[in-house]
């Protein structure tokens, strides 16, 4: 409170704070300018859930990335260094017999099944893992997710849109491989009918149709992995521990799998049928193997994306 004397007020006590009276009055008739409705949903009027965090805008975010540019330019090499290793190698473009390895320098199609081969153990489910479980963890690890649902985007929006865009991202770099592949098999060793170890010639075209199934079962396939990264994400602010749970749950599964002794349970495994795309180097296709793959996965991945929304829905965001 100002004290007077006799020769009129006392100056105000100064509080360290400066307004411009001129900025304060022009903000004031902004502020009387904007829309302070409020719409039947309890939101302000005008506001629409759907305008925010749109996918393009987290698709390019998500591009610009240096994990994002890495991975999908490691993926683009790896055919480029497996050709390498087979020219310092003694490789037999020529052989007619033998295992996928054996059969890798016949022709190009043989090539990208190699490729797949080689890559389906550990890089193909990293490559899902990495895109899903880092999504939400790396926001929450950089202080900015509660940002984000303060804009406001809703929850289950955010969850969405990232879902999307790792997906569209793991599915361009499992696209990526086998067409680079082919593209640098068709250089090296020809276009020529793809070998099966059974010794079935598959011809050129039709081969073509059998990779392009076999990536699409693939990235069907790994929806299990996209489904457990994701609920890990979310679960946690550790982008590592999303990405690396994820990667060992499918080690593991893979070590089980190799054990005998487990008989008919090894069938319940997520990646049990990982491989049943070779299936369609063949002459003769038996599609029962892929079917169980199929539906196998659609099971683990809808429960997992089903817990990963009901854990982010109701999960305190501090970060």
């Amino acid at each position: 409170m100002s004290k007077t004397n006799g020769s009129g007020p006392a100056p105000r006590a100064d509080h360290g704070v400066h307004t411009d009276p001129a900025a304060l009055l022009e903000l004031t008739e902004v502020a009387s300018h904007e829309p302070a409705e409020v719409g039947p949903d309890g939101a302000v009027a005008g506001y629409r859930a759907d305008r925010t965090l749109r996918l393009g805008v987290e698709l390019k975010r998500q591009l610009k990335r240096r994990r994002t540019q890495l991975m999908l330019g490691f993926v683009a090499l790896l055919p480029f260094i497996l050709v390498i290793a087979f020219e310092i190698g003694q490789a037999n473009p020529n052989r007619r017999s033998g295992g996928f390895v054996d059969l890798a320098t016949a022709s190009a199609p043989n090539f990208v099944v190699l490729a797949l081969f080689v890559s389906g153990t550990f890089l193909l489910p990293m490559i899902v893992a990495l895109f899903y479980g880092d999504t939400i963890a790396s926001e929450a690890s950089w202080s900015s997710l509660k940002y984000l649902l303060a804009m406001p985007v809703p929850r289950h929006r955010v969850l969405r849109q990232k879902a999307i865009v790792s997906g569209i991202l793991s599915a361009v770099a499992l696209i990526l491989l086998p067409l680079v592949s082919l593209v640098v098999g068709v250089v090296w060793y020809g276009a020529g009918d793809a070998i099966s170890p059974t010794g079935d010639a598959v011809s050129f075209g039709d081969s073509l149709i059998a990779m392009g199934l076999a990536t699409i079962y693939i990235i069907l396939q790994l929806a299990w992995v996209a489904g457990l990264a994701m609920l890990l994400s979310v679960a946690t602010d550790a982008p590592l521990g999303a990405v690396g749970g994820a990667v060992i749950v499918a080690i593991v599964s893979q070590i089980l799998d190799q054990i005998t002794a487990l008989e008919g349970l090894r069938d319940y495994l997520p990646t049990h049928f990982a491989f049943s795309w070779m299936d369609l180097i063949s002459t003769d296709i038996d599609w029962t193997n892929m079917a169980n793959g199929m539906v196998s996965a659609a099971l683990y991945g809808t429960v997992f994306f089903l817990l990963a929304g009901r854990r982010f829905a109701t999960k305190d965001i501090t970060s």
